[in-house]
């Protein structure tokens, strides 16, 4: 019988003191998770928690057909994907996308410590589409991981626990919100702490102005940026135009002046910077689906 030494990786495994790791069975897939359609969207793999991991190294031509995300707690290490190769320090993570060549490893003199989490479902493709997650292909800083670790510790013991409908279901309707921790990690903190983007800047610049009206050329002059590019990163981090989704914010707080008001629609047109409540009620229609009388008198309940 083969010994298998006490650290390093073997078929990519790595093996080591403290390692912790699931991997949900091909057949729990197949029966459980694939064949419902609250899962099969988006589901866990496999996850682990490899500490000081001396040794690990792995190199996948061919990829995964999952993708796997890998947040650096201590130590360091590194990847390479493509012809890219990428350096990893601590509080800092990276995706790699399904079926792309990879190869990555921890530092030889000062081993990383790492979560990681390998995750599938129909709609990967649209969520790797995503501008966020392209950028994250990249190593990112997380700024707070508390509440990353805490959440990691309550889907592997709930799956540590078995593999019932419940556990599964728990476990993957957590893995969404675990992802938009590393994902949107500034967006959870309170406004005002730490930097944020430029694009969340001009949004809040937005909501402090709702009731004016705003040009194109305002927002590029108050953040110093050319029309051209200021409108090209906010459309890609948005899918908007700067403008559209100022009426769009605009729209959302009407709405709230509708429903919780009794001010007149052109009153309320007024006080968000319409003075033609004519044209108010068709950028609200284009927006809500309704017109403003429509909309207040639908019961929501």
């Amino acid at each position: 019988m083969k010994t298998i030494a006490k650290e390093g990786s073997y078929k990519n495994i790595w093996h080591g003191t403290g390692r912790q790791r699931i991997e949900i069975p091909k057949t729990v897939l197949k029966a459980q998770v694939l064949s419902n359609a609250l899962l099969q969207s988006l589901y866990v793999a496999s996850l682990g928690y490899y500490p000081q991991a001396k040794g690990h190294y792995t190199y996948r031509k061919k990829g995964l057909p999952e993708n796997f995300l890998f947040f650096c707690v201590d130590g360091k290490g590194w990847y390479k994907i493509g012809n890219e190769r990428f350096d990893v320090s601590p509080n800092e993570f990276f995706i790699l996308p399904q079926n792309v060549e990879h190869a990555y490893g921890s530092n030889e003199y000062e081993p990383w410590s790492i979560y990681w989490i390998h995750f599938g479902g129909t709609s990967l493709a649209d969520f790797n589409a995503l501008p966020t997650v392209k950028e994250h292909c990249r190593p990112a800083h997380i700024k707070t991981s508390d509440n990353i670790v805490a959440l990691f510790n309550k889907i592997y013991k709930t799956l540590e626990s078995g593999y019932s409908i419940d556990n599964l279901v728990f476990s993957n309707f957590c893995l969404s919100h675990f992802l938009t921790l590393f994902l949107y990690n500034g967006k959870h903190f309170d406004a005002g702490v730490g930097k944020p983007g430029i694009i969340d800047d001009a949004i809040r610049f937005m909501q402090d102005n709702i009731n004016n009206n705003l040009t194109l050329q305002d927002l590029c002059d108050h953040f110093h940026y050319s029309s051209s590019r200021f409108s090209s990163l906010f459309k890609q981090r948005t899918g908007y135009s700067p403008i559209d989704y100022f009426i769009q914010l605009k729209m959302q707080k009407a709405s709230q002046a509708l429903d919780f008001t009794d001010q007149s629609i052109k009153d309320i047109a007024a006080e968000f910077g319409f003075d033609d409540p004519y044209y108010f009620s068709r950028r609200f229609r284009k927006t809500i689906g309704v017109s403003p009388k429509k909309y207040r008198s639908i019961r929501k309940d």
